[in-house]
């Protein structure tokens, strides 16, 4: 059987696919989580740095950890220009090397769902923020048709095919966000929907953009031309131009936070 894993390497093929709607989604995020400037972050699962750029550039903050097991991602992350605050290094979201309380908040942009085990994850979050602090996350809503390829995901199963899952794709649902944020022990849990668009020139533009994408890429290399062709038509109707042509595309993710208590247990 084909390995079709999710994988991220690239952050270049990364930035052209996922890290555009990390950001969409992202700035709906930041502006609900209202932080404070000044603040010391930590970004677990900060890929390519798409989010944690962002953060640098909307949070005014002090300092910006980000925490990633690809080093291919953090290259590119590196390269990024985060207005020389944000750091990164190799490391995962179960063992986060850094000492309890030492941040102010801690975040997971798309990230919670390709833990194998969240609650752990979600744990380290909260043992390395300082009490009161802020402990926040937002992932693709993947049981509510919320992945913005859904709908060609659903084309592919149709024809035989299975594209690949996240490892803990259940924890993207409402209500499994509040339970691990709850096992957690933090305090003053809220959730939200939020809701992004983006627009392609056209659906050529949308299709070749969304070949690249993790989730695709390796299905996509097992399929046969005549395969691709019949995908690439079924899915066409799926994404109407408007009248200049252009193709919108949507996507949903939830999102979570709450606070570390004042005292930790």
């Amino acid at each position: 059987m084909a390995d079709h894993q999710i994988r991220f390497e690239d952050g270049a093929a990364y930035e052209r696919t996922m890290g555009v709607w990390s950001r969409l989604a992202g700035d709906i995020f930041l502006d609900w989580v209202a932080p404070r400037p000044a603040l010391r972050w930590i970004d677990v699962g900060c890929g390519n740095g798409a989010f944690t750029e962002l953060l640098c550039q909307r949070c005014a903050p002090a300092e910006v950890q980000g925490i990633d097991p690809s080093e291919g991602q953090l290259t590119y992350a590196r390269a990024r220009s985060a207005g020389g605050i944000a750091e990164f290094r190799q490391g995962g979201a179960t063992e986060l090397p850094f000492p309890a309380s030492c941040f102010d908040a801690a975040v997971m942009a798309l990230v919670i769902f390709f833990i194998p085990d969240p609650s752990k994850g979600v744990a380290e979050m909260a043992r390395v923020v300082r009490p009161g602090g802020i402990v926040a996350a937002y992932a693709w809503d993947m049981y509510g048709g919320g992945l913005p390829l859904h709908p060609m995901h659903t084309e592919m199963r149709a024809m035989g095919f299975n594209p690949p899952s996240p490892p803990s794709a259940g924890a993207s649902r409402m209500e499994a966000l509040k339970e691990l944020w709850s096992g957690a022990g933090l305090d003053a849990i809220v959730t939200r929907e939020i809701a992004v668009t983006r627009t392609f020139a056209d659906f050529e533009d949308f299709w070749t953009t969304s070949l690249t994408f993790s989730s695709m890429t390796s299905i996509i290399a097992s399929m046969s031309a005549n395969e691709l062709a019949q995908l690439k038509e079924r899915t066409r109707p799926l994404f109407p131009m408007d009248a200049a042509g252009r193709v919108t595309c949507t996507g949903r993710a939830n999102a979570v936070k709450g606070r570390v208590p004042e005292q930790k247990l």
